[in-house]
């Protein structure tokens, strides 16, 4: 397989917001570029996207190194890498690697962004190289949050993955291996199990939205961003450690787990939870609330750097 030393293009297919974040990582890092997108007026509103993040990068990119087509296949021709960020439809997902296994050379790595979809339920599409498909799961948006779930299919190679891995820390990023597929992988399991509850409380009203997102944006939230849970319920059990949290602290826990919720998503729950982020945000622009908190993620990103905790 091809590693980072070789890595001169990368192939993407889809111009949408995980696909444009993923073409200017890659134009930041020098890398040539090309993206697939059938959508009409996909390339214009690429093109902006990636200048606005590779300025937030404070990179700057020559037109000519992003090359942008509505053929998938044209994204395998000539790439080193590909990164399919389609649409999370396995029926598409498996026409795309069919096309793309058709037209990129053996060693080329075929990587889905898939947020949950197993890589075995799409890589017998790609029947001449299976053994290079993969699921290389970013956290939006890849161009600022190092995360990347690793996930080999039961054809996938160990070479194919030992490649995702290196290639995905030449570009800066913090790649996690899954050793056994689970749907949604594992960071949106555990966003999943937050949600759960967080549904559950609002709507059993026991804290509004609003309150609930204080309490972990300005709780757990600020420790976990620094160190995982893990490592955190290690810290906050002193000189005994995690050891003491749980032999002191974990019959209580598990009282809390017998009397956590099971929402349904009935009309009635989503009418509150829109309504509470609507009166949460109280008119504010949602694009420069999300400009100031990717500023925030980058310079956060530069402390955890700078205090070796990233």
């Amino acid at each position: 397989m091809i590693g980072p030393d070789a890595l001169r293009t990368v192939g993407i297919v889809g111009a949408g917001a995980i696909g444009a974040s993923w073409a200017a990582l890659a134009l930041h890092h020098g890398l040539d570029v090309v993206v697939a997108d059938p959508t009409a007026g996909a390339e214009t509103a690429l093109r902006e996207t990636v200048a606005t993040l590779l300025g937030e990068l404070d990179s700057t990119y020559a037109d000519e190194r992003l090359r942008v087509s509505r053929d998938s296949a044209e994204a395998g021709r000539d790439a080193d890498l590909v990164l399919e960020c389609g649409p999370e439809r396995l029926d598409i997902k498996r026409e795309i690697f069919a096309a793309l296994d058709q037209v990129a050379g053996p060693q080329v790595l075929l990587a889905s962004s898939s947020s949950g979809l197993p890589p075995s339920a799409f890589q017998s599409a790609a029947r001449r190289h299976p053994e290079r498909v993969l699921v290389a799961h970013p956290f939006n948006p890849p161009h600022l949050v190092p995360l990347v779930e690793v996930v080999g299919g039961t054809g996938t190679s160990e070479v194919a993955i030992e490649a995702a891995m290196t290639i995905l820390q030449s570009l800066g990023k913090r790649p996690i291996r899954l050793r056994r597929e689970v749907p949604g992988h594992v960071a949106n399991r555990l966003q999943a199990a937050l949600w759960r509850e967080a549904y559950h409380l609002v709507g059993e009203g026991v804290a509004s939205v609003s309150d609930i997102d204080a309490a972990i944006a300005s709780g757990p939230g600020l420790r976990w961003s620094l160190l995982g849970p893990f490592a955190t319920q290690h810290l906050s059990g002193g000189p005994g450690g995690l050891q003491h949290v749980l032999e002191h602290l974990g019959p209580p826990m598990v009282d809390w787990w017998n009397d956590l919720g099971s929402p349904e998503l009935t009309p009635r729950l989503v009418e509150t939870l829109v309504a509470g982020v609507r009166d949460e945000l109280d008119g504010q622009d949602v694009g420069d609330l999300r400009a100031r908190r990717d500023r925030a993620l980058r310079e956060l990103m530069d402390t955890k750097s700078r205090l070796d905790l990233d």
